[in-house]
């Protein structure tokens, strides 16, 4: 009998095992529904770099406000229409299109669905997480070494694709 792996160690070989079966094109991503208990720490909302007050991961800030000019729906680089965002897509495991990401020119990381609706970005630098535009937590993204990305995210931020 083999011993099971831990519950961190079981986690991230689903991340990497996820981007490596599913992904369709090199920077396109697959979506995760994660349970934030399951969750090593230093990926979790409870660690420092990743908590929603820390003031780098506010939505507030200028780099990751929505009032930002960059952040806008309506910039070009984050439209539905932009033949570079047809290379970013976020999908489920069944292959189905939820919607799509796109880097500002500060490096925030920001998420839209099918419809070009901003509802999360990810901080531009000291952490992983992925934050709702309202400033809760709603998961994690990692870059597995085959390329690409993964963003694994809680229920209540998932159900924001299809609103």
């Amino acid at each position: 009998m083999m011993p099971r792996p831990s519950k961190a160690t079981a986690m991230r070989l689903i991340l990497v095992l996820s981007a490596c079966l599913a992904t369709p094109a090199l920077a396109d991503a697959p979506l995760i529904v994660l349970d934030r208990t399951q969750l090593p720490f230093d990926l979790g909302p409870g660690h420092p770099a990743n908590r929603p007050s820390r003031t780098g991961n506010s939505p507030n800030a200028p780099w990751n406000s929505a009032g930002n000019t960059a952040n806008s729906p309506s910039a070009w680089q984050n439209r539905p229409s932009n033949p570079e965002n047809e290379q970013r897509l976020i999908f489920t495991s069944d292959g189905s299109v939820l919607g799509y990401y796109a880097q500002n020119a500060g490096g925030v990381l920001n998420i839209f669905d099918t419809q070009g609706r901003r509802f999360a970005y990810r901080p531009a630098r000291g952490t992983r997480s992925i934050f709702s535009v309202s400033g809760e937590w709603c998961g994690t993204v990692d870059n597995p070494r085959g390329g690409g990305m993964v963003l694994a995210m809680t229920p209540e931020c998932a159900r924001r694709f299809g609103r």
